[in-house]
């Protein structure tokens, strides 16, 4: 079983000069063969973010549920606005920033600011690769610190968890 694991906050990552000053900053990493190394990194984002789990679909709707009367974006909102432009999102991520080999998604609001860095990068000694979860946010006001705390801990285990259901070829567990 592949288990994501946490890493120190990759300093060859693009989002690395947002790491100063930030209210969150983690990083999770699954190792991922030569093959899965090679893909494209839009593939690799599809697998670890596109098609959430039911359980996550349920989060995110007690989620809307609790901001709706705060101005704070719904996950409906932002997949309308996905549907308007398939192109340049992964689920209802926008994707600020690609390279061969890392992809920002991210969003801003009245809140916070939300960065996501998917980025490969070679294993040291080892003929694969890893693909490390960068999490990145700033909070504006209270609103944004007090939702940043009730969200923490499931963000964490979301990240993990579609990280090892990428790894394993993007499937839902059962």
């Amino acid at each position: 079983m592949i288990v994501a694991r946490p890493v120190a906050l990759p300093t060859d990552s693009s989002v690395a000069q947002l790491y100063a000053g930030a209210d969150l900053a983690d990083a999770f990493a699954i190792d991922i063969g030569r093959a899965d190394g090679a893909r494209d990194i839009r593939a690799l984002a599809q697998s670890v973010l596109g098609d959430p789990a039911p359980w996550f679909r349920a989060l995110l709707a007690l989620r809307d549920a609790a901001v709706v009367g705060f101005g704070v974006k719904t996950a409906r909102q932002m997949r309308d606005a996905a549907a308007r432009n398939p192109a340049g999102y992964i689920d209802f991520f926008p994707i600020l920033w690609r390279s061969d080999r890392e992809l920002v998604l991210g969003e801003d609001d009245r809140h916070l600011d939300f960065k996501l860095s998917l980025l490969v990068r070679p294993v040291a000694g080892a003929a694969g690769s890893e693909l490390v979860a960068t999490t990145v946010v700033h909070c504006h006001n209270r609103l944004g610190r007090i939702y940043l705390a009730v969200i923490a801990p499931f963000h964490r285990l979301v990240v993990k968890a579609n990280l090892q259901r990428a790894a394993r070829g993007g499937s839902r567990p059962a």
